[in-house]
């Protein structure tokens, strides 16, 4: 019930689904509800609140449970979001794999373990799957569905059915690969940024607005094959322009950063200045990004 769970339970809800939230601790479960609350309230008023039922009607669906038993009891569906630690996960699917049948869907929220790493060993290894959002998931709509070698097809076909039912826009992989694509993706921009902060080519904040009002902005909309695509008489044509120079670059590009010492530093201290790490200032820059995401999201629409 962290952010990741309370996140994915409001976005099950606002599908019109019926949603139990469990932790272990009591405390934890009620001020996750307490939060959701605030949260859907906050939505409604704004007029950014997902699906066709009211906050109320919404927030009616949910439930809290300590019980994982009791919890999954008559589920079709189960989005595990416990931290991002390998033992932990494989013992809750231990627990879970001992107690579920065979037509409910055991999904893991992780964001770089792999299937293989997760699910090999359990009964119910075919029903197992990787379901990896972004956070936060109530804004940012993309699921990588992540398939373990041996996962059925039917799984996969309805998990991504049911993500485009609750309004995600759920991508499949046909394989596992270290990173999913979009963390392989993001690690390649950080990386190239972070060496041509380190070169001295550039301020760390001027890196950033390279992206947020250069990149970002039409890759809000389109991806980086369909803008190649557009930018020329389409891809054909585009490569026979441009591959050469692309090569010419990417052929500059240096090794993996070690993302420590000295340049971890100069950024550490250019964020520091804009946004001080305190946690009520990187609250509110948090919530004034979510409002932002939320404007697009509506944009997009």
């Amino acid at each position: 019930s962290g952010l990741i769970g309370r996140s994915w339970a409001m976005v099950f809800a606002a599908g019109g689904f019926k949603v139990k939230l469990y932790d272990i601790a009591q405390q934890q479960l009620t001020t996750a509800l307490e939060n959701i609350r605030k949260q859907m309230k906050e939505l409604e008023e704004t007029g950014s609140l997902k699906g066709a039922l009211s906050a109320e009607q919404q927030l009616a669906l949910i439930s809290i449970c300590t019980d994982l038993r009791a919890a999954v009891e008559g589920a079709t569906f189960i989005q595990e979001c416990t931290p991002e630690n390998l033992e932990l996960k494989k013992k809750i699917f231990g627990q879970l794999d001992l107690i579920v049948g065979d037509n409910v869907i055991l999904s893991s929220s992780t964001s770089c373990l792999l299937p293989s790493k997760l699910f090999t060993g359990l009964k119910h290894v075919k029903q197992c799957i990787v379901s990896h959002p972004v956070n936060p998931p109530y804004f940012v709509p993309l699921v990588e569905i992540v398939p373990h070698p041996e996962t059925d097809p039917s799984t996969t076909e309805r998990t991504y059915a049911l993500m485009k039912k609750i309004g995600q826009s759920p991508v499949k992989l046909n394989r596992e690969i270290e990173g999913f694509v979009l963390n392989r993706l993001q690690y390649a921009v950080i990386s190239e940024a972070w060496r041509l902060v380190g070169e001295g080519l550039i301020s760390p904040t001027d890196l950033d607005l390279v992206m947020s009002d250069g990149l970002g902005m039409r890759y809000a909309f389109i991806g980086p094959l369909e803008t190649m695509h557009l930018n020329a008489e389409g891809i054909s044509n585009y490569c026979e322009r441009y591959r050469e120079g692309m090569r010419l670059v990417l052929n500059t590009f240096g090794p993996v950063p070690e993302f420590s010492g000295e340049i971890e530093q100069k950024i550490h201290q250019a964020m520091s200045e804009k946004i001080p790490v305190v946690p009520k200032v990187l609250d509110a820059r948090r919530k004034w990004r979510d409002e932002y995401l939320a404007g697009l999201a509506k944009l997009k629409k």
